[in-house]
């Protein structure tokens, strides 16, 4: 097999489950607890906390855990929108649906929404959104890269806009944390969303990092666990984790992003100039290492999908939570892609495990496979008769 969807969900690398085995086995305490078992749970609760927090230059205090992105980023705009007491809410038309239905939601309950557009490479251009921006704006949401084309935001700029309109920036970092360095300092953001599975680490597990100070309620109530934020007794197994995958991720990152970079240009270089129309979506820098996003027009994403299925490949078309949509993908019709020209899309993100080999078995199946689908679709002929 040939794993191309990272950017899906990453394996759970060996190290990481060497730390949480102890608590998948024997160390069942309870971290609300006080006795022996249930000290061991909290001081490991602790420990993970302060990696995680390392790994974004923050206190530990500032991490709340959670079941993973998509609650934290619920989290982050229902509560962070009350917080600021103004009711407007301002996303980009690329956001991850954990963010996008959920802004949606908030405007069916009184919520006014605004969604920015991006240019044609996936970028939010920081004068659009400072034109945007008014007096009722309480809270603002730009992911920090993008799950589908990979493009990195601008986020420092956006977030200073947003900041001298006196609301709060939230950025969704689930696909940028441990890719690249997310110093949140360095972002200006106020709250920030990451998960574990992303980063070698466990599924179920995430984070919502508050920015001290900000009165932020909790989105689940009950035992008050979390410093009170989020309630429901702790997966110390997945924490524990997701703690030891950010110590790695610190240790490591620039070496994977090397080796992620020289497969992603060579994957470009040949499958850009052997597939006649081939369209690389979004840019070419400021693109997260590793992920590839291109359109074929004439040969089907999900035809292709299966394609290479059947010869051991894995890769997907887009974000893994929109899996069985027959729409085009949202976020290529915001970069002025066709609907013909979004169908066809494949997404491709490589780890510092694959090799240039399996690059130039994957190009030459793509390649084949693509001029066999083209060859009986008369669509792609009114397509290049039309000059495209």
């Amino acid at each position: 097999m040939i794993y191309l969807d990272n950017a899906a969900t990453t394996p759970l690398d060996e190290r990481v489950l060497e730390k949480m085995m102890p608590f998948l086995t024997g160390l069942c305490g309870n971290a609300g607890t006080a006795y022996g078992p249930g000290r061991d749970a909290r001081n490991a609760l602790e420990r993970a906390r302060g990696q995680v927090a390392a790994l974004c230059g923050v206190r530990p205090e500032e991490i709340l855990f959670t079941s993973g992105g998509t609650e934290s980023d619920n989290q982050a705009l229902r509560m962070g929108l009350k917080a600021s007491g103004r009711r407007g809410i301002i996303v980009s038309a690329i956001e991850h649906p954990a963010v996008l239905r959920t802004a949606e939601s908030l405007q069916k309950e009184g919520a006014r929404l605004t969604v920015l557009p991006v240019n044609s490479e996936g970028f939010v251009e920081p004068e659009t959104l400072k034109n945007a921006l008014s007096g009722d704006t309480g809270i603002v949401s730009i992911m920090t890269a993008n799950n589908e084309i990979g493009t990195i935001q601008p986020i420092r700029e956006l977030a200073d806009l947003t900041h001298a309109a006196g609301a709060l920036f939230h950025t969704d970092a689930v696909q940028a944390f441990g890719q690249i360095p997310v110093n949140v300092d360095d972002l200006g953001a106020d709250l920030l969303s990451a998960s574990a599975h992303k980063l070698y680490g466990p599924k179920g597990v995430g984070m919502l990092y508050v920015r001290r100070g900000i009165p932020l309620m909790p989105l689940i109530t009950g035992g008050g666990q979390e410093r009170g934020r989020r309630s429901g007794t702790e997966n110390i197994p997945g924490i524990v984790g997701f703690g030891e995958a950010c110590r790695l991720a610190a240790e490591e990152m620039e070496a994977r992003n090397a080796a992620k970079s020289a497969l992603q240009e060579l994957f470009f270089d040949r499958l850009l100039s052997e597939n006649p129309h081939a369209i690389l979506n979004g840019g070419r820098s400021n693109r997260l290492p590793g992920n590839v996003n291109i359109s074929l027009p004439g040969a089907s994403g999900e035809t292709m999908l299966i394609l290479l299925d059947q010869k051991g490949i894995c890769a997907s078309s887009g974000s893994a939570c929109a899996t069985g949509s027959v729409e085009p993908s949202h976020v290529l019709l915001a970069l002025g892609r066709s609907a013909f020209e979004a169908k066809g899309s494949l997404r491709l993100t490589f780890s510092e495990h694959n090799t240039a080999e399996e690059v130039h078995l994957v190009c030459d199946v793509i390649r084949e496979e693509a001029a066999r689908l083209r060859a009986m679709s008369l669509p792609y002929e009114e397509y290049c008769r039309a000059g495209k």
